[in-house]
């Protein structure tokens, strides 16, 4: 599959200079493990937050969840 990513001038000039000075092998590699570290950062989140919420007393409740949104910003209707 093929993916359109747009980056900022300035990182594509810090990767393609990992690339030059051979810290990276190449620019599509250094993006693929970025993505790869986000996700395994993504999944660390999802296992540290059910971890915490198991040992206060369970999932959000729809009252708990709405009062978080609000607080962050997030769920429906919030502007991203």
């Amino acid at each position: 599959m093929r993916v359109v990513v747009t980056l900022e001038e300035e990182e594509l000039a810090r990767i393609r200079s990992l690339v030059e000075t051979g810290s990276a092998h190449s620019a599509w590699g250094f993006v693929q493990h970025a993505v790869s570290l986000a996700l395994d950062d993504v999944d660390d989140w999802v296992r540290i937050l059910g971890s915490a919420l198991d040992a206060t007393g369970g999932p959000l409740t729809d009252k708990e969840r709405c009062w978080a949104d609000g607080v962050l910003g997030t769920g429906p209707g919030a502007a991203r």
